[in-house]
């Protein structure tokens, strides 16, 4: 993390982190969680083997030190390819000249995973923006928003039945739409990375 040596604070106020989650219109408790509604003398539940729903929403978030400023959820019958990703690379931009003008006179910093960030053509409109792209770290461990801000969101939606896309992108708008304290997650990066090289890669709890 050379860019967080050099200045941290310069660093923070640059970071952008993508990626993508999958939000279920079932997914069902963790084995712990029904735990929490029996005392020791009840008849102990039965336990059936139950699966996420098909129906699912596919949801890309943007975010920064001071919050989450994109969401999006990928229509139906549509792939995230270099042309939609590009799209939502411009909404980006045109979110930092509008609201970021003059804060971040350096350029974004961008830490994304989705593939196609991969693409030619997604190569040339980061180059033509100007956003210079974080190697995405190997491990989840080091991605801000599977440590940080997914396991949130998705312990919340453990047991809930959604009977449409409609109310699964309601309640996940809800939940995000609350202060999590973004920056205090950025700022464990730093500190997850240098605890993974000293574990050579092995788990970061």
């Amino acid at each position: 993390m050379e860019f967080f040596r050099r200045d941290p604070n310069d660093f923070l106020s640059r970071l952008v982190t993508m990626d993508e989650t999958w939000l279920y219109h079932y997914d069902p408790e963790t084995k712990q969680q029904p735990m929490e509604w029996w005392h020791s003398g009840s008849p102990r539940p039965k336990k059936f083997r139950v699966q996420n729903s098909a129906r699912k929403v596919l949801a890309s978030m943007f975010w920064y030190q001071d919050g989450i400023f994109l969401i999006d959820y990928l229509p139906k019958g549509q792939t995230i390819n270099a042309e939609y990703y590009s799209s939502l690379l411009l909404q980006l931009k045109n979110f930092f000249n509008e609201k970021r003008r003059g804060k971040v006179t350096k350029g974004v910093l961008l830490l994304h995973n989705p593939p196609a960030h991969r693409a030619l053509a997604t190569q040339k409109k980061l180059t033509y923006l100007g956003f210079q792209c974080l190697d995405y770290p190997p491990s989840p461990d080091l991605a801000p928003s599977d440590y940080h801000l997914f396991p949130g969101l998705k312990k919340q939606w453990k047991g809930r039945h959604f009977s449409s896309d409609a109310e699964v992108i309601a309640a996940a708008d809800t939940w995000l739409g609350r202060h999590f304290f973004l920056l205090n997650g950025l700022q464990k990066l730093q500190q997850r990375a240098k605890k993974c090289i000293e574990l050579r890669g092995e788990y970061v709890e």
